[in-house]
């Protein structure tokens, strides 16, 4: 249970920054049309591969938590065997087998999350921020998690400081820690934090494709 001085100093350090989370708005806006040229040349190069690699669906839509715990829409490209309906308990491991060759190519080098730029654009997420659950997960890590609550009072992002450090958090006990980092995160944002989480994410990156 999150102590409600708890709730109201995380929200007093977020508005004492709003110069910060301003101008946040007004960079990821910038970037993301820029990289709409780029979005809509893989987007064609992943409608030809879909024909060989991985047949079905370009894109894959998921039901995320964001900010305020409010359900949105992150937009992906699909990696996966499509299937009716998600089964997967946050405590279980990820479905390996049900990665498509093609898939398992664009998770390694990240670009599997480019089209959540549309989602950056829309307003649902920031290019920076703490991760999106999946939102029936989320509903559970609230439930679960003391703080969970508090690192969805920013906006969700592409890429975030937990990311970096932790990568794919599996299970509750990968959340918690997750959790911890997102509210370290918030109460620290700063321009130079997100540069370091941004060349951080290239690494990651650059890591995925030559090695």
């Amino acid at each position: 249970m999150i102590e409600p001085n708890e709730i109201s100093h995380i929200k007093n350090v977020i508005s004492k920054n709003h110069n910060f989370w301003r101008f946040k708005r007004i960079f990821d806006i910038t970037i993301c049309i820029l990289l709409l040229p780029i979005l809509l040349s893989v987007i064609v190069i992943i409608l030809f591969l879909n024909l060989f690699y991985n047949k079905g669906s370009v894109f894959f839509v998921q039901k995320r938590m964001g900010k305020s715990c409010m359900p949105f829409y992150a937009l992906k490209f699909r990696t996966m065997v499509d299937i009716e309906e998600i089964n997967r308990k946050y405590s279980d491991p990820l479905e390996l087998d049900r990665i498509t060759s093609l898939g398992r190519v664009l998770r390694k080098v990240k670009i599997d999350e480019l089209p959540q730029i549309i989602n950056v654009l829309k307003g649902d997420m920031s290019l920076i921020g703490p991760r999106p659950d999946y939102y029936e997960h989320a509903l559970l890590f609230l439930d679960n998690i003391s703080d969970y609550r508090l690192r969805h009072e920013i906006k969700p992002g592409i890429s975030g400081l937990s990311q970096i450090r932790l990568g794919y958090a599996e299970g509750l006990v990968a959340t918690k820690k997750k959790s911890k980092i997102d509210i370290f995160y918030i109460k620290n944002a700063n321009f130079y934090l997100d540069i370091k989480i941004f060349f951080g994410t290239i690494l990651i990156i650059l890591k995925g494709i030559f090695v």
